[in-house]
């Protein structure tokens, strides 16, 4: 190991200086070698002008960074001086005083201009993925259309009592449950003439419209004939029946010679459902990247994407298959005339914030480059290969996400960010579209004007509950002790807080314009449950929601075949706006009373969590994954859910709920569970066999015992500290 880090070190390119400014000679030999060829900018400009921006908002991002300190302080101390006489009306008017809480100003609407329609005119799931694996990143690429026979079989939609078992073979009864619960969907979405998709035998084409036998001899037809567009085959022998929807595509073939098609009355072998309208390939909360070596390898999946050539090897029985990008759909209109569908999600990426820097680069004052100034300019330069190719954005756009802003300023530096981006990259002015994060609470109460300050070039807006209950906590840390976390779900600030985020988005004219998202449904291996819960969403005006894989995507969509959104939309615009008071009310135990047990099952609880998610991190690089919680649930997680169980219990300490040793008596009792969970992952590092060497083991301790210190109360600083550590003692 120690040889191998040698060749390493002396193999690796040298660091180069310009203008006092250090680049990483990884990252500067992949951006000359295999980023700015093919681009129309030359590798000294690119240079010369990224560095001197950079260097410039640098100093931007450090005085914006300390507003929040100076905010926070001014926080800790009011709630100090009144914690026991805490009126909303004093409350609002200290916020507004110290700039926290800015003045509304008039109603606007949204200016963006080149917006594809899979943000502005489709309502659909939106997944995302960690970009640092690029088998991940091609999945999701790749999954906006999905197989509904799959999504049933392989989840617990479907039973496995009365012989409908999952196993290594084909289970023909449980396939019989797969083909009834597909042909509901049909029946339920293009319900047929005074029949059912059940009573199907043959399909043909007359005079454009569709033509469907039935099994006792006679025909039927749609009843919305229009929801047919397209076939592929000839007339009188189709392959596949094209359909639409709420502007949502649905396949379905048509094989006789296929095992499940052969079966079939009317030989269908598959519906194939358009899933993953959009995808947020994440470079922030889902992934690992501390040093200029893992950002390499974030960027250059995204290139990889953004040029089309991405491929990944993986090994399924026993051979070696390559993944690539999906090829577009092609089918024939009702007039046989040849038509061309998307064949892969729409990519949007998620930067970092403005908090955390990296060593890629260090700055002429010596500082590191802040993350997110890098992430914009290395990003975008990538997208330039798309602008040609126009494979993913046919408009012409490149979309990035920016999570974790605090307040309209904030907003506006990325707005400033991504304008001196475009101007380097010699881009028209809002090329570069903006998603905003509402999951940090200054932005989610002053929300209109942090739209305001890019209503040129946002496309996106969505809530997080995790994050937001974590900042939510961080913010009123001194007010009390804050309530459990399950309790959490059902107080009235996150309930108004989900409203409000809705209802700003459609004064600001977000409907057919931009996307208004939900956050994320966490339990990949619960989906029944999932289809039960998450239609509330499209129900409560939300155009994309958060889903953790295609299974889930394809599942989901089935929600907005069922919900209009646009149409909820309009409905929902003319309600009166959710009350900023009930956002404001900090969900802290008015007398807290609980009993010991309940103390410590909250604390087990946040410990097991907070470990099960950390040593991953720590010691593998792995960012997101599915983590089993206390009770043995895989859930999908990443640093948000890190972020709120920190700070759960960094804030009960604070206040006395529990003491110090008792939280560290928990930590060791829950490494050895967490030890247990993991046992067949052949590298993963078990924690309770040396506690005391154990990185990931300290790095959660620090996190909960320094929580109160982190800026924002993000875990960031501590995670990258310590994997850091990690990697130059590997």
């Amino acid at each position: 190991m120690f040889l191998s880090k040698i060749i390493s070190i002396f193999s690796s390119p040298k660091d180069v200086s310009i203008d006092q400014t250090i680049i990483n000679g990884r990252l500067y030999e992949f951006i000359n070698s295999k980023v700015i060829p093919g681009t129309d900018i030359s590798k000294k400009e690119f240079w010369q002008n990224f560095v001197k921006a950079a260097n410039e908002l640098a100093l931007k991002n450090r005085e914006l960074l300390k507003k929040r300190e100076e905010l926070q302080f001014k926080l800790d101390e009011w709630h100090k001086i009144n914690k026991d006489s805490f009126h909303i009306e004093e409350y609002k008017q200290f916020l507004k005083e110290i700039g926290y809480l800015v003045d509304e100003k008039s109603d606007f609407k949204i200016e963006t201009a080149n917006v594809d329609d899979e943000i502005s005119q489709i309502a659909g799931p939106q997944l995302v993925v960690p970009i640092d694996n690029a088998r991940y990143a091609l999945n999701a690429a790749n999954a906006r259309w999905g197989s509904l026979y799959d999504a049933l079989y392989g989840t617990d939609i479907i039973s496995e009592e009365n012989g409908c078992e999952k196993s290594s073979e084909y289970n023909p009864k449980r396939g019989a449950k797969v083909i009834e619960l597909a042909r509901e969907f049909l029946n339920v979405n293009f319900n047929l003439e005074n029949s059912s998709w059940d009573k199907a035998k043959a399909f043909s084409l007359e005079n454009g419209n569709l033509k469907i036998q039935l099994e006792n001899g006679s025909f039927s037809k749609l009843k919305s004939p229009n929801k047919f567009v397209g076939y592929c085959g000839v007339k009188e022998s189709l392959k596949s029946i094209l359909l639409k929807n709420n502007n949502l595509y649905v396949e379905v073939k048509i094989n006789a010679n296929h095992p499940i098609g052969k079966d079939d009355k009317a030989n269908i072998s598959d519906v194939i459902i358009e899933s993953a309208i959009s995808t947020i390939m994440d470079l922030e909360d889902s992934v690992a990247a501390v040093d200029a070596e893992d950002k390499v390898n974030c960027y250059s999946n995204w290139l990889g994407i953004m040029k089309g050539n991405l491929q990944a090897k993986m090994k399924k029985n026993h051979k070696t298959i390559i993944r690539k990008l999906n090829l577009d759909k092609e089918f024939l209109d009702k007039n046989g005339n040849p038509i061309k569908l998307h064949g892969r999600s729409l990519l949007l990426i998620r930067n970092v914030g403005h908090l955390m820097t990296n060593p890629a680069i260090i700055l002429e004052d010596g500082s590191e480059i802040p993350e997110g100034i890098m992430d914009a300019f290395i990003t975008v330069l990538c997208a330039k290969h798309d602008f040609k190719l126009r494979m993913n954005s046919r408009k012409g756009s490149v979309y990035i996400v920016k999570p974790k802003m605090h307040g309209p300023d904030e907003v506006a530096f990325a707005d400033e960010v991504f304008s001196k981006v475009e101007k380097v990259l010699n881009l028209n002015p809002n090329t570069i579209k903006m998603g905003i994060m509402d999951e940090e609470r200054r932005t989610t109460v002053n929300l209109k004007e942090c739209i305001r300050s890019a209503k040129k070039r946002i496309v996106f807006i969505n809530t997080g509950f995790l994050d937001r209950t974590g900042d939510e906590m961080h913010t009123s840390f001194e007010a009390g002790p804050m309530i459990f976390k399950g309790e959490m779900k059902k107080s009235s600030w996150l309930n108004t807080y989900e409203d409000w985020n809705v209802d700003i988005g459609l004064e600001c004219g977000f409907s057919n314009k931009a996307q208004i998202g939900k956050g994320m449904w966490a339990m990949p291996d619960k989906m029944q449950d999932m289809l039960k819960q998450k239609i509330g969403q499209p129900n409560a005006g939300a155009n994309c929601a958060w889903v953790p894989s295609p299974t889930a995507a394809t599942l989901h969509a089935t929600h907005y075949h069922q919900v209009n959104v646009f149409e909820k939309q309009k409905e929902l615009s003319s309600r009166k706006r959710a009350n900023l008071d009930n956002i404001l009310t900090i969900p802290i135990a008015d007398r807290p009373n609980w009993s010991a047990n309940d103390i410590e099952k909250e604390i087990e609880n946040n410990c097991q969590g907070i470990l099960g998610y950390v040593v991953r991190w720590v010691d593998q690089g792995v960012g997101c994954s599915k983590v089993p919680d206390i009770n043995n649930i895989g859930l999908m997680e990443d640093r948000a859910t890190l972020r709120i169980s920190s700070q759960h219990i960094a804030n009960w300490l604070h206040h006395q709920i529990c003491t110090k040793d008792q939280v560290m008596k928990v930590m060791k009792k829950m490494a050895s569970v967490v030890d247990g969970q993991n046992a067949g992952d052949k590298n993963y590092i078990p924690m309770s066999k040396n506690i005391d060497q154990s990185i990931a083991f300290k790095a959660a301790c620090e996190l909960v015992f320094e929580g109160k210190i982190q800026p924002s109360g993000y875990t960031e600083p501590i995670l990258h500290k310590k994997r850091l550590e990690k990697k130059l003692a590997e």
